[in-house]
């Protein structure tokens, strides 16, 4: 215990009961941080529970996620430099260090990325389709209504049905949540207690292979939960288990607003609505149904370089390979996932290929919906903006703004010094192309490039977030 009274025997030439003596009253010294005490008025001291922008970067904020959201975005690695340290084949550092189960999905993705022009375009636009969930028109339609809606209930009831739709078509991913949540809580229980819990993860699995959604819910709401509180009170163990009956419970949320029924109430609650009825009226549940499952139907050439990619990092992270090898792989995880945060109002696109012997490895940002406030054009005017990184093999890193207003196309480019002097022809050729495609140059511009631009200085609607997604941790 702290030695209050001195008892001990005193260290030579120090006296601790003198620590504490002759510290200044300061009554009026606003520095100093009082200890919150409801029973009573305290003086006023610089004490706040707000973070301010001039700490240190590297602090992890604990007044709001959107803060903590942009500090992962700055820190994580550039996906492009990371795709070139992967896939290069010359010089790779990691390619030593891959298991024969790596190397076989990465030389798979090796093939895909040779391709001429034809099939760039074609690569490109599959990707598009592959990460694009609502397309179709009964989507374009709901867009546009959401575009011209007044009514904030009309707003809300739309995106309640895209909401279900979401959890309806994440359906086979939910599914697979529930079955590995529930087999780690059995892994982390005691025996006596996991046995139990592994016989009601072997009814899950028969009922999800016969598609008994709502006989799942059932299970788990019923007999999992139940049998999860008694554990928990029983034992106290708030460790993994209790964590993933957290994860648990979120992903039974999401299953059971994705069910058919849940899917149906909320389409018709859209065409009660006098401005859809008209377009959406005509829909019955099992028509609707048919066209939703028809949207969900993915090109399996398109996914292919994502299955490949994904299998890949699967292995690595499950432990094969070196470890240089592995955090490679939790870079490149890491820096996508950053980027598909649902905080993101941008699309991102990983473009890598091989083109007339050269590697090309590109990320692509597109904001469909930008403000464009340049040129005199008013604050306000809607445009479309894409950011390109390019690292090319042997020639290094491009950063390609390009603005577009109709036909009218702005383009700036930061290219690496060993390209700075051919910045006139490289204008020029750029100008060519646009033209080529019967689109208008409003200006092109090519310049050495100083340091890599940031992904918050393009789109600086991503700040936006702070207005709605600030939420304390």
């Amino acid at each position: 215990m702290p030695d209050l009274l001195g008892a001990t025997n005193p260290v030579p030439g120090y006296d601790n009961t003198s620590v504490n003596r002759n510290i200044p009253i300061s009554p009026n010294n606003n520095q100093v941080q009082n200890i919150p005490d409801p029973s009573r008025v305290t003086g006023a001291d610089n004490r706040t529970e707000q973070q301010d922008a001039s700490q240190s970067g590297d602090q992890v904020r604990y007044d709001s996620n959107f803060q903590t959201f942009l500090q992962q975005l700055r820190r994580s690695q550039d996906g492009v430099q990371t795709l070139a340290k992967l896939l290069a084949r010359e010089g790779t550092v990691v390619a030593s260090g891959m298991s024969e189960g790596i190397a076989e999905e990465m030389s798979q993705v090796m093939q895909m990325l040779k391709m001429d022009e034809g099939q760039l375009l074609k690569f490109l636009s599959a990707q598009m389709k592959a990460g694009t969930r609502f397309g179709g028109a009964l989507f374009a339609l709901l867009r546009n209504a959401y575009a011209r809606a007044d009514s904030a209930g009309v707003r809300a009831d739309i995106l309640n049905f895209l909401k279900s739709y979401s959890d309806y078509s994440s359906t086979a991913h939910l599914e697979g949540n529930l079955l590995r949540n529930l087999a780690g809580m059995a892994d982390a229980m005691p025996a006596s207690w996991g046995d139990k819990l592994r016989e009601l993860l072997a009814q899950l699995e028969n009922g999800v292979a016969a598609g008994d959604r709502q006989g799942n819910i059932n299970l788990i709401q019923q007999e999992v939960f139940p049998y999860m509180s008694n554990y928990v009170s029983t034992t106290h163990d708030l460790g993994t288990p209790r964590e993933l009956l957290s994860l648990l419970a979120l992903d039974v949320a999401r299953y059971e607003n994705g069910s058919e029924d849940k899917l149906a109430e909320a389409f018709h609650q859209l065409s009660g609505y006098g401005t859809l009825k008209g377009m959406l009226g005509g829909i019955d549940d099992k028509s609707l149904l048919k066209l939703l499952q028809s949207s969900m139907v993915k090109d399996a050439a398109a996914t292919q370089f994502a299955d490949h990619l994904a299998a890949a990092a699967a292995r690595a992270l499950r432990g094969e390979g070196s470890a240089e090898v592995q955090e490679t792989f939790r870079n490149l995880v890491s820096s996508m996932l950053v980027n598909e945060s649902v905080y993101m109002p941008v699309s991102h696109f990983l473009i890598p290929m091989e083109m007339d012997g050269r590697k090309l490895f590109s990320e692509l940002w597109v904001d469909a919906d930008a403000e464009d406030k340049k040129n005199g054009r008013g604050q306000g005017e809607k445009c479309m903006k894409f950011l390109f990184k390019i690292d090319v093999e042997k020639l290094g890193l491009f950063d390609v703004i390009l603005t577009s207003r109709d036909m009218e196309v702005e383009v700036a480019i930061a290219c690496p010094e060993g390209a700075a002097p051919f910045s006139k022809e490289i204008e020029k050729t750029v100008s060519k192309i646009l033209a080529r495609n019967d689109l208008k140059p409003a200006g092109i511009s090519v310049r050495k490039m100083d340091r890599p631009v940031t992904l918050t200085e393009v789109f600086p609607k991503i700040f936006e977030g702070k207005n709605s997604v600030n939420v304390k941790v």
